[in-house]
């Protein structure tokens, strides 16, 4: 088994990203000759113009999809959101920070339930604001979803390119 090939596989099985010195451990590989591997795989997949990537995300590394190629899975990836808990989603997304209560009266009372969702799959963060809640995405939505960016504005026109409804 080659180092690079072992790296791979890593990145590969993982269900969320890896640094390299959890790479290392996990491995049994030096943390340079990991860093070495993610490099030249980085280059390759970019290389060959690949529909996986190894994404860096601050200092760590994530294998997935490239948002271009997104749409061709629809057909075979099994949907972990429901069409309504998605759209709360995008509207939290494109509106945030927004407030719980505004967000009732624009999606309606099945809101508690879909937020109670978000947030339990670490998509949506709530803060205290008065009698409601302030609703932000997080790190792992823009990861999730390979936007690349957690600054709004950088959302908004990720989402944007999505839709034609917003």
């Amino acid at each position: 088994m080659d180092s690079k090939g072992a790296v791979e596989a890593a990145l590969y099985s993982a269900s969320d990203k890896l640094s390299l010195s959890e790479i290392a451990e996990k491995t049994g590989i030096p943390v340079e000759e990991v860093r070495t591997a993610v490099m030249d795989l980085r280059r390759e997949y970019e290389e060959r113009d690949s529909a996986i990537q190894i994404a860096k995300i601050g200092t760590e590394y994530r294998m997935m999809l490239r948002p271009e190629y997104s749409e061709c899975t629809g057909n075979f990836a099994k949907a972990e959101l429901s069409g309504g808990v998605l759209r709360t989603l995008t509207t939290i997304a494109y509106y945030q920070p927004v407030m719980q209560a505004e967000l009732l009266k624009l999606r309606g009372p099945r809101v508690y339930d879909d937020v109670h969702t978000l947030v339990e799959m670490d998509f949506v963060s709530k803060k205290r604001a008065g009698n409601t809640w302030e609703l932000t995405t997080t790190k792992k939505f823009a990861e999730y979803f390979g936007i690349g960016s957690t600054k709004i504005k950088d959302i908004q026109a990720w989402i944007k390119s999505k839709s034609t409804n917003l």
